[in-house]
Formats: C-alpha cells, structure tokens, sequence
C-alpha cells in the first residue's frame, strides 16, 4: 500500500510540473488565453499556491481582464492575511487608471509594516517586481525605522541605481558595508559598474567626495580603504599609496597591500610612482624577504628605463654585500645572472655566477628556476646542447609542474634556433593542451610558425634564416635580427614566411621606439597578406601604437573597428571592442 502512495504522489508531482510547464510556456509565447486556462486548472487544484494565484492575476491583466483580476485579489485578501496582496491590488487599480485607489492600497500595504516590520520582506518585493520603485523605497526605510536591527541599505542602494540616483546608491552601499564588512569586495564590484578609469567623471567625483566627508566625520580605515580602491580604478597610484600609509600607520600589522599596491602600479607602467612606492618598501619593512622583494623590483624598473647600467651593477654588488649570497637571495641572484648576460652582454660571468648559486642549500623548485636561467644564458651563447641538458633535467626532476612545462617550451624553442625544426615541432605538440595558458599559446604561435614554412623548400632555408633573427632577438641584439629578416624580406618575397617577417621585424622596430617603421610593417601585413593569420595581429598593434605611443585616438579607432567588424574570431576582439566604446567616450556601465 506505502509503495501505490509513493507512486501516486511522484506521478502528481510530475502531472502538475508538466502543466505548470506548460502554462509559463503559453506565458513565453504570449498565447495568455491558454495560459489562463492553465493556471485556472492549476490554481484550482492547489489553492494554497500562491504563485499560481498571482500568475493567474497576471494573466488577466494581461488579457485586460481587470474586473476578473480585482475580484480575485479581493477575495484572496479576504481569505488570508497577506499584505503584499495589496500591492497586487493597487497596481490592478493603477492598471485602470485610478490612482486614488491605487495609492490607498499601497499605503494599506505599507502601514501593516506598524502590526509586523518583517511584512517588509513580501511587501517591498512586491513592489520591486511592478517597478513600483518609491514605494519599495518607503518600504524598507519604515522597516528599518521601526526596528533598527533591519538593514536594507544594499537593496536601496540597488534601486537607487536603478533610478539613476547615484549619489544615494553610493551612500547605501557605503552604509551597508561600514556593517558588514566582509561584503566588501562584494560592494566593491557594484560600485565598479558606476565609476570609470577617468578621474573627472562625474560619478567617480561624487564617491570621491562622499568617502573625503565619511573620513572627516569618522575615522574609519574602511573609508581609506575603499578611497584607495577607487585611486587604483584611476591609475592614480601615488594617491592610492597615501591612503595605503594612512592604513598602515594605524595598524602597521603587515605591508602586503602597500606590496601588492607597488606591482600594480609596475605592471601598469607607472614606473614613478612604483619606485616610489618599492623605496618606501625598501626602507620601511623589518622583514628582509620584503626588503629584497622590494630592492629586486626597483633594478627591474631601472632596467625597464634603461639607466646607468654600471650603476645598476654596484646596486646588486651592494645587496649581496648586505644580504648575501644564499638562499634567501636566489631570486635577485638569478636576476643579476640574467642582467649581466642580457645586458652588460657578459654571459661567461653569468654562467658562472649561476653554477655556485647552484651548490647552495636550495630547494628543487629554485634549483629549477635557477637551471632555467642558466639554460638562457648557455642559449645566449649558442651552447645548445648544454642548454638543452639543464632544461630537461627540469623536466625530469620537476614532472608535471609549470616549471617543468616552461623547461619542455625552452627545448622546442633552443631546438628551432638551432634548426632542428622536427624535435622542436614534436616538443610543442605536446605543449598545446599546457595548464599554463601562456605556455600553451607560446608553444602554439611557435608550432604554427615551422607548420607553416618548413615545407617551403626542402632546404628550410627561409625558416634557418628566421629562426637566426628570431635567435638574435632573444640575444638583445635587435639591430643585427633587422638585418637578417630584411634579408628575408628581399630574397624571399611572396613566400609564407614574408608576413610572418614583417611582423617580427615591425615589434623589432617597436622595441627601437622606431614607430613609423613599425606602422610601413603592419600595413603591408594588411594590403598584402589581409586574409591570413597575422591580419588581425597587425590591426591590433597598429591601434595599439597610435594609441599609446602617437597618441592619436581617431586612428586607434579606426584600427580597433576593423577587427570588430572583420575579424570576430580574433584573440583581440573583445579588448578590441573595450577600446574602441573607451575612444569612442561610449558609457561602459
């Protein structure tokens, strides 16, 4: 008998899913006749279902059948005590144009909220689902008027925003978070959808303005916080770095947001405020990690502008006279190897440099790292097959690890400078499906690369001549890698390999700062080669450049538009289209 009653009720459950399917599907395709049929059937059946008793008045409504829909809410409010049916009601009479009676039931609705402040949960959402927007407003204000411990502020601030009262949404969200501070990145990225990277926007002024009162009036860390939040948003990073002092002088517990505040502003290329803030690091912070983390990041900025390079090298001297040589230090040893083979061009010192940092008490990891830089070093000198040895150790000794990854790219990489195009091709393969994105785009670029013109002449002689450009590149020695892709250019016209040249030799001519150049590059790229791989590349780097280097925002435009339009498929597509609504002064909230 239990099992016939289990069927039985799984099989009701399963009939009334079906119609309830079936009438929000009349609903969706606007046949509300048979929608109302259908909830007619279902609310007679569960007459305790709410939510079929208001589709049902929904669908009158729908049908301008308002005489039937009041008729119904009359007698449900009769029936049960529901206030939010008032709501329904009023909306009904507001639906027949008469206003009184309209606002009469909403106030019924809202003063019930003196009986029980919690009626405020069905009564407000009520009026929030009819666009009812004030009166959802005074809603939850009486509710929390009448019993504080009730906080709205986040559902305010939503409506406010809605409403396009900016100023009252920010004071909510801002209430609701001085209470509820774990919400705070929450907050944080609903404010992002109102403010832009612009400092003279209007509505990065207003909450500007409203977090300088908050600290006036309450010295609360929160409102630095959040002030700080809103400096990075405008890439105004000295400004943020004040807020984050003001923090940390009150509570000097950890400078880890003063750190992570400094490699922003580095990563943006902010260099002077990043050195300024990286010195203040330098000389505040009592643990050496952070002292040497702090130290590393200022010579990589020096080198990023290219400084006195002799100065550069007494600073690392200076360091290691300070802090040593081991293992805590490995890191900026790897860094001083790489700049004395990359930049002072002494790869003999660096490699050696490298072999006794290696006989340090270090663990397989940094072991690793340091193998990897070695490896670069010993490929800077054309020693290939030593390179080689210390790249697949990595791989063996670190299996299945990013590092042993990155070690399985530097193979395939060394492989193709040295021309042995079938290893390295067999190598990326693998690389393809990498867990590290970049690794596996790398290692796809590379691969497409020999695909695409080993099979051009037997002799490879295109690629071999490539692969040494691209080889010199790697060397720093970007004059001697122009030459030989101009070599390309000249005795290999009309071959695969010709835009792929262009390309190289145009980010070559980038990195000379040697920009009318860069742009002959990209645009015979597009006259001459518009339907292949590097089209939407070259479109890309030139709105790139008169972006951010000519500073001529028409022409970025006009770029940026033709991969939207033309090439959808693009990696660049959706940074694309950012950019240009940006050029365009387009309202990216």
């Amino acid at each position: 008998m239990r099992f016939f009653l289990i069927c039985f009720l799984l099989s009701s459950i399963s009939l009334f899913s079906q119609e309830d399917l079936l009438a929000k599907e009349y609903v969706k395709n606007g046949e509300f006749e048979k929608a109302l049929i259908a909830y007619k059937d279902l609310y007679r059946k569960s007459s305790n279902n709410n939510v079929y008793f208001l589709e049902l008045v929904k669908t009158h409504q729908q049908l301008e059948q308002l005489d039937q829909a009041e008729a119904l809410l009359i007698k449900q409010i009769e029936r049960v005590l529901y206030p939010a049916l008032y709501v329904e009601l009023g909306y009904n009479f507001q639906l027949k144009d008469n206003l009184d009676a309209a606002k009469t039931n909403y106030n019924i609705a809202i003063n019930y909220l003196d009986e029980n402040p919690n009626y405020v949960f069905s009564v407000a959402k009520f009026f929030e689902n009819r666009t009812l927007l004030n009166e959802a407003i005074a809603t939850y204000e009486k509710a929390m008027e009448l019993k504080p411990t009730l906080n709205f502020s986040i559902q305010l601030a939503t409506i406010y925003g809605e409403q396009g009262n900016i100023e009252k949404m920010f004071s909510n969200y801002l209430n609701f978070v001085n209470i509820n501070n774990s919400y705070l990145n929450t907050i944080k990225r609903a404010m992002s959808d109102f403010i832009s990277e612009d400092s003279e926007n209007e509505n990065n002024i207003l909450l500007r303005r409203i977090l300088l009162k908050n600290i006036q009036q309450e010295p609360n860390l929160l409102w630095n916080n959040l002030l700080s939040w809103l400096f990075i948003q405008q890439k105004e990073y000295n400004k943020a770095f004040a807020q984050e002092k003001a923090i940390f002088n009150r509570q000097p517990e950890s400078l880890d947001r003063i750190e992570e505040l400094a490699i922003v502003a580095m990563n943006d290329k902010d260099f002077n405020s990043a050195k300024t803030i990286f010195t203040y690091l330098a000389e505040t912070a009592q643990n050496p990690d952070v002292q040497i983390g702090a130290h590393y990041n200022l010579l990589q900025i020096e080198l990023k502008t290219l400084t006195d390079l002799n100065a550069i090298e007494n600073t690392y001297l200076e360091l290691f006279e300070t802090f040593g040589k081991t293992r805590q230090t490995i890191k900026l040893q790897i860094a001083y190897a790489h700049f004395l083979g990359f930049f002072k061009h002494n790869p003999e010192s660096a490699t050696l440099f490298l072999k006794e940092s290696l006989k340090l008490p270090i663990s397989d990891l940094e072991e690793g790292t340091v193998k990897l830089e070695l490896g670069d070093i010993l490929v800077l000198q054309e020693k290939f097959n030593e390179a080689l040895i210390y790249f697949t150790q990595i791989q063996r000794n670190l299996k299945n690890s990013t590092l042993a990854q990155e070690a399985r790219f530097k193979v395939a990489q060394t492989s193709y400078y040295k021309g042995d195009f079938k290893w390295s091709e067999s190598q990326l393969k693998i690389l393809k499906s990498s867990t590290s994105q970049l690794i596996a785009n790398d290692a796809l670029d590379l691969m497409l690369l020999i695909t695409d013109n080993k099979f051009e002449d037997s002799t490879q002689a295109a690629l071999k001549l490539y692969a040494k450009a691209d080889l010199m590149a790697f060397q720093n020695k970007p004059n001697k890698a122009i030459e030989l892709i101009d070599a390309i250019l000249e005795n290999y016209k009309g071959q695969s390999i010709e835009a792929q040249a262009l390309y190289k030799q145009g980010q070559l001519f980038e990195t000379k700062q040697q920009f009318e150049k860069a742009i002959i590059n990209y645009q015979i790229i597009i006259a001459n080669f518009k339907d292949g791989i590097l089209a939407d590349d070259a479109y890309f780097a030139l709105a790139q450049l008169h972006e951010n280097e000519l500073q001529n925002p028409v022409k970025a435009k006009e770029y940026y538009e033709q991969i939207i339009f033309n090439h959808q498929d693009s990696i660049y597509f959706v940074e694309a289209r950012k950019k240009y609504r940006q050029l365009r002064g387009d309202d990216l909230n």
